[in-house]
């Protein structure tokens, strides 16, 4: 496959990793590890992970002028971004915060046409627009909304969230195509890690380890390994080839693999109003990673 092929690839992976994410983290938290805790525990595991394959990997010298770019990485696309998401669906449903963070291909559609002056075709903005109404129907069928003891605060804490997760799109972009990934991801986990842990130390520190059954600690395991380590390494090989509206768009892929997921475990059933949502998912993924320009060295 060429290098377009793998970012489709990745692109995809990590969709069917983050849904199968909301059914495994959903049985560590609360119950075992509050959220900021978790989120410690996730940005701190990845931090030693990712220094650990430096010295296994080729990396390059950071100039000290991108220090700034990839501090403001750190805080877009993982301080800012996690906090703000997880604080957020503590507040509202789950269901408008999903509703909420698939609002993130527009905003990044939005912010690369003014920020990096992307050029925006019919058919992108129509695959755009397909992913989310498919997005839509799958997460709001059948739903109840009562669930949400501060709706607004809670909503826009997820706007917000799927705001700064869109500035992180555009941002590392730029790092992408002067360095290859491991030459600084460690140090935007690294920096993340210090942003985070004033929020979090405290909810850490109570975690109680010997009540954590064993299953829970795989579980937990598989979101720090594979969750946050192993998704944001394929994102950034995504993110190599593809523009940032087009690796947003995959965000529209992970309801339905949740979905898929939780079907596989007989926790949902099918139906066609499921099978209806997925052709409108899998068709704007398709109208918007479409190459629209054979002759341009940066694929879309």
């Amino acid at each position: 496959m060429n290098s377009r092929a793998w970012a489709l690839v990745a692109a995809t992976l990590v969709s069917i990793i983050y849904g199968v994410t909301f059914t495994v983290a959903k049985d560590v938290m609360p119950n075992y590890v509050a959220p900021y805790g978790f989120i410690v525990m996730r940005v701190g595991g990845s931090v030693v992970l990712f220094w650990l394959l430096t010295l296994f990997v080729k990396t390059e010298k950071i100039d000290k002028k991108d220090f700034l770019r990839i501090i403001a990485c750190s805080f877009f696309g993982i301080a800012f971004n996690m906090l703000t998401f997880f604080k957020g669906l503590s507040y509202t449903s789950p269901i408008m915060g999903a509703v909420l963070m698939v609002t993130t291909p527009m905003i990044v559609l939005a912010l690369s046409s003014i920020v990096i002056k992307e050029r925006i075709n019919a058919k992108k903005a129509i695959g755009i627009l397909l992913g989310f109404c498919g997005t839509l129907l799958l997460i709001l069928y059948g739903k109840s909304m009562a669930n949400a003891t501060n709706a607004m605060l809670g909503n826009v804490l997820v706007f917000v969230n799927a705001v700064s997760y869109a500035f992180y799109l555009i941002l590392v972009k730029k790092l992408m195509d002067k360095y290859n990934a491991f030459s600084f991801v460690q140090w935007i986990y690294t920096f993340g890690f210090f942003m985070v842990l004033p929020f979090g130390w405290q909810e850490f520190r109570a975690i109680a380890w010997e009540e954590i059954p064993t299953d829970i600690t795989w579980k937990i395991g598989f979101v720090v390994v594979f969750s946050t380590f192993l998704t944001y390494m394929l994102n950034l090989v995504s993110m190599r080839t593809l523009k940032p509206t087009t690796v947003a768009v995959f965000i529209y892929l992970q309801p339905l693999f949740a979905s898929l997921f939780a079907i596989g475990l007989g926790k949902d059933t099918i139906d066609w109003v499921k099978i209806f949502s997925a052709v409108l998912i899998f068709t704007g993924v398709y109208l918007v990673t479409q190459n629209t320009s054979k002759h341009s060295k940066q694929t879309r």
